[in-house]
């Protein structure tokens, strides 16, 4: 009943993010509007890279996000730094996809497990994974916002 509940929350959160992305038109998706520091673009390659830092990352799981990642997409980065061309849109997507799939599949026997030292002081797989939701329904309000300014 527990892993149905935290597989569930991640299958949620992932899939409202996705369902924002969907509705935000080319041509405002590398738009980064007056009072924002980043853009859509830049939101969902964050979430991706910092999910994948922290919950496979922290797990002591492979990732399969590349590291190159986190210099577009870390904290602190926007993409008025971007040296050159980020990630390209449909691949962030896809893997934000693949990226829920592989969550259940690694950890769906393994929730109570112990995880290495952390910043969100997390104690299992199953803290670490509710946790990452926490920052991207986070970072899914400003989706959110930002479609709304971009229209």
């Amino acid at each position: 009943m527990r892993d149905s509940f935290v597989f569930d929350l991640v299958d949620k959160h992932r899939g409202r993010l996705l369902q924002l992305v969907e509705g935000c038109p080319v041509e405002k998706r590398n738009v980064v509007p007056a009072g924002f520091n980043n853009s859509v673009h830049w939101q969902i390659g964050h979430v991706l890279t910092v999910t994948e830092r922290v919950i496979f990352g922290f797990a002591e799981q492979p990732t399969a996000v590349p590291a190159s990642y986190m210099g577009f997409f870390g904290s602190g980065t926007k993409p008025a730094d971007w040296q050159e061309e980020p990630p390209a849109w449909d691949d962030l997507v896809a893997q934000l996809k693949d990226q829920a799939v592989r969550i259940r599949e690694t950890f769906k026997d393994t929730l109570g497990s112990t995880v290495k030292e952390n910043f969100f002081k997390a104690e299992t797989v199953e803290e670490l994974i509710v946790s990452s939701m926490l920052h991207e329904v986070n970072h899914g309000g400003v989706v959110a916002s930002l479609l709304k300014v971009l229209k």
